[in-house]
């Protein structure tokens, strides 16, 4: 799994009406695990940076599809 998809069970009480759901993912991004930019990053090149959104490759995040199942 990739470090940026974390995932936590549900409680679930024996008077609850509905069926929960058992696993809910999120998202960290990963400015979290580095919150101040070093110097001397790897780069994307300018093409694939407008691509993904973000010129330093340890920044990017991709957004997973919504029917995606993740465990």
């Amino acid at each position: 799994m990739n470090q940026q998809f974390k995932t936590y069970e549900v409680y679930s009480g024996p008077f609850d009406p509905c069926p929960p759901k058992i696993l809910y993912t999120f998202v960290i991004p990963p400015n979290v695990y580095s919150p101040i930019q070093p110097y001397g990053l790897p780069q994307f090149p300018p093409r694939e940076a407008l691509h993904h959104g973000t010129l330093w490759p340890a920044y990017y995040s991709p957004y997973p599809q919504p029917a995606e199942k993740r465990m």
